[in-house]
C-alpha cells in the first residue's frame, strides 16, 4: 500500500495481516479525495480505520489532524506503526465506532467511513455523524457497489461506483 498524493506521495504503509481488514485500493482512495477536494487544516476522523490508509492520505494532503477509530487491536497497532514510519502524529482510538463517536465532542470537517462490507452501520452512525459533522463538513461513506447507503439527517451529494466499491458523499 502507498500514499497516492500530497507531502508523503509514494511512501508505503502496511495493512494488518489476515482477512479481517479490507484496505481501500489506491484508485478508490484517490477517487475519494478527488471528490472531497482540498483538505488544508481539516479536522478528519477515519472510522473503521483498518490500515489507516484513508486517514494517512488525508494527513498527507494537508489535514491538520486525524482521529483513527477501530475496534481491532491488530489494526490499531498497524496504524500506530504506520504513523511512526511516516513521521506523523495522530490519535488512535481502539473502540467500537459507535461508542467512540458518542464520546467525541469536537466537530470534524471530514469523516471517512469504510465499514466492513458485511456490516451496515449507517442507521446507528447517522445520529452521531449529524452531531459531529462541522456545518460545511463531508462524510465519505464506502460501501459495496450494489448498496446505496442512507444517513438520516444528512443530504446525499454524490454516489459513484468504482469497481466493486461505492463512494457516497453526505453533508448537512
Amino acid at each position: 500500500m502507498r500514499i497516492v498524493a500530497g507531502s508523503l506521495r509514494g511512501r508505503r504503509f502496511d495493512a494488518p495481516s489476515g482477512t479481517a481488514t479490507r484496505p481501500s485500493s489506491d484508485f478508490v482512495r484517490e477517487s475519494a479525495f478527488n471528490l472531497v477536494g482540498p483538505l488544508e487544516a481539516a479536522e478528519v476522523c477515519d472510522l473503521y480505520a483498518g490500515s489507516g490508509g484513508l486517514g494517512l492520505e488525508a494527513l498527507s494532503r494537508g489535514a491538520a489532524s486525524c482521529l483513527f477509530v477501530d475496534s481491532s487491536g491488530r489494526a490499531c497497532a498497524t496504524i500506530e506503526a504506520n504513523l511512526a514510519r511516516l513521521g506523523l502524529e495522530a490519535r488512535v482510538l481502539r473502540r467500537d465506532v459507535i461508542t467512540a463517536l458518542s464520546l467525541e465532542q469536537r466537530p470534524f470537517d471530514l469523516v471517512l467511513c469504510d465499514p466492513p462490507y458485511d456490516l451496515d452501520p449507517a442507521r446507528a452512525l447517522a445520529p452521531q455523524l449529524v452531531r459531529l459533522l462541522a456545518p460545511d463538513g463531508l462524510v465519505v461513506y464506502q460501501s459495496p457497489a450494489r448498496i446505496e447507503p442512507e444517513l438520516a439527517g444528512l443530504a446525499l451529494t454524490t454516489s459513484r461506483r468504482y469497481g466493486s466499491a461505492r463512494l457516497t458523499l453526505f453533508q448537512h
